[in-house]
């Protein structure tokens, strides 16, 4: 799955950008630290729309949260990695910007009454068969949006999906005949599935050596991070009655029960000596944040040091990003809370990624070397034994026919007969995007007499995606893209 979702990257974007804000709930996802170039209040500028780092963060979030469904909770940071998934959501967001200029220059906008129409009709903010405005707020709070945020978002998807219904992609009758045709074709054939199980390698350090070589450059170490750092631990107090009841009356809306209502003082008195002391904790972490700037710290103060990176972490994700963005002229990072305790971190060092040693890439050199040396053997394999192969008899199969072959999954049936219908050779083998092989001999073909119901879909779909594609393009030539953003 992950190996076909990779090659597709392109027709994903387009297939999840579309979406856009239609559901809520995705949590942010970050991914470290950016430099920017004049504009800091934007990362790219597309026509006369400007993209927030606000946006990308959300469109980021996104799509982590769609692929993470997509592969059933088996989505990391890793694979986002590997997915380019900062890249794609900033494209995501240019192609977004490409369209709101277009519908701009035709003024076409999005009324009140229409955007109240789409929030009412949606279920997540229904109670008792109706929609519910205080269950509405209560589900974007809970989601950490505000109303304001969440209409303002729904408003450009609706202005979005508002101009792309503009995209031609009527069907005629001609074309709902071919495609009936297309759909109608059968085969009776037989096929042999190779797979890489079939395939046996014992590389040598050699072998390896030389691959290591040609692609060397593609293991590279973490860039690690050398800081000193110091701690505050957190302030546990006593606070008298009037301390305590007037911070409840100047901040008692802090303090509310699961119904949003506010709780009465006695029920929030622990709450509100929590605060206190994290408040407490908070300013004398900045006091000693100032002497450490200044060089004015107590001896007794216990300074440590560590070396840091992605994979060499022991104070967590958020002191890595905190210290990602401290730089030679700007070492010195405000408290950042980690596990109630305070840090102060100093960058003292910042150590580049350099190439890794054969010895320390093996491990993950090794798979890869594999995957390559075994299609390649599987390729040989299939090239051996296309004239002579034995394999499964079909009856009559059609491209829709993704149940019928075994020892391939539905996706990957539905790849193969796609190729299948497309091809122009009697005996061949199709090589499949997980790198199966399969080997075909078609023994008979008919036409068939079956009337497809859905052939206009089928062919607004293909339409509308080329419709897309053709226009993104032509928009991408008409108004200018700058980036202001480093490293995507």
């Amino acid at each position: 799955m992950i190996t076909w979702m990779q090659r597709h990257k392109k027709w994903l974007i387009i297939t999840i950008w579309i979406s856009t804000i239609a559901f809520i709930g995705a949590g942010f996802v970050g991914w470290g630290q950016y430099k920017y170039g004049d504009k800091a209040s934007a990362v790219a500028k597309v026509g006369n729309v400007e993209i927030s780092m606000s946006d990308l963060q959300k469109a980021y979030s996104r799509l982590y949260q769609q692929y993470n469904q997509m592969l059933q909770g088996n989505f990391d940071q890793e694979k986002a990695k590997q997915f380019g998934l900062q890249k794609q959501a900033l494209q995501q967001l240019i192609q977004q910007a490409l369209l709101t200029n277009l519908a701009q220059s035709y003024d076409l906008m999005v009324s009140d009454h229409e955007l109240f129409d789409v929030i009412r009709s949606q279920k997540a903010f229904y109670k008792n068969g109706s929609f519910d405005k205080e269950l509405y707020k209560q589900v974007l709070s809970q989601n950490r949006m505000t109303p304001k945020e969440y209409e303002t978002s729904l408003r450009k998807d609706i202005l979005l999906q508002k101009t792309l219904a503009l995209l031609p992609v009527k069907t005629s009758d001609n074309e709902e005949k071919i495609i009936n045709t297309l759909l109608n074709i059968a085969d009776k054939i037989e096929y042999k599935v190779l797979s890489q199980d079939m395939i046996t390698l014992t590389p040598t350090d050699k072998e390896l050596k030389k691959y290591w070589e040609g692609i060397k450059n593609n293991f590279m170490t973490d860039i690690s991070y050398e800081i000193i750092f110091i701690k505050e631990a957190p302030v546990v107090n006593s606070y008298d009655n009037a301390t305590i009841e007037k911070y409840y009356k100047e901040n008692k809306t802090h303090f509310k029960d699961s119904e949003g209502k506010i709780l009465p003082l006695e029920s929030a008195k622990s709450a509100v000596v929590k605060e206190l002391n994290a408040k407490a904790s908070k300013d004398a972490a900045l006091r000693k944040y100032i002497a450490f700037k200044k060089g004015k710290l107590d001896a007794s103060v216990k300074q440590e040091k560590l070396t840091i990176s992605a994979h060499n972490n022991p104070l967590g994700d958020t002191a890595l990003q905190t210290v990602t963005k401290l730089s030679s002229t700007k070492p010195y990072a405000k408290p950042v809370l980690i596990n109630d305790t305070y840090y102060i971190i100093e960058l003292v060092k910042i150590n580049p990624a350099t190439t890794k040693s054969f010895e320390a890439a093996r491990e993950e050199l090794l798979p890869l070397y594999l995957q390559q040396a075994k299609q390649e053997k599987l390729l040989a394999l299939a090239n051996n034994l296309l004239g002579t192969f034995t394999g499964k008899k079909t009856d009559f199969i059609t491209i829709n026919s993704v149940d019928t072959l075994e020892k391939l999954s539905k996706e990957e049936a539905a790849e193969f007969l796609q190729k299948l219908f497309i091809s122009d050779k009697k005996k061949n083998f199709i090589t499949l995007n997980d790198g199966k092989i399969v080997l075909y001999n078609i023994l008979e073909q008919k036409l068939l007499t079956n009337k497809n119901s859905k052939e206009s879909d089928v062919i607004a779909r293909l339409k509308s995606t080329m419709f897309s594609e053709g226009l993104i393009k032509t928009l991408q030539n008409k108004y200018q893209t700058e980036i202001f953003i480093q490293g995507l």
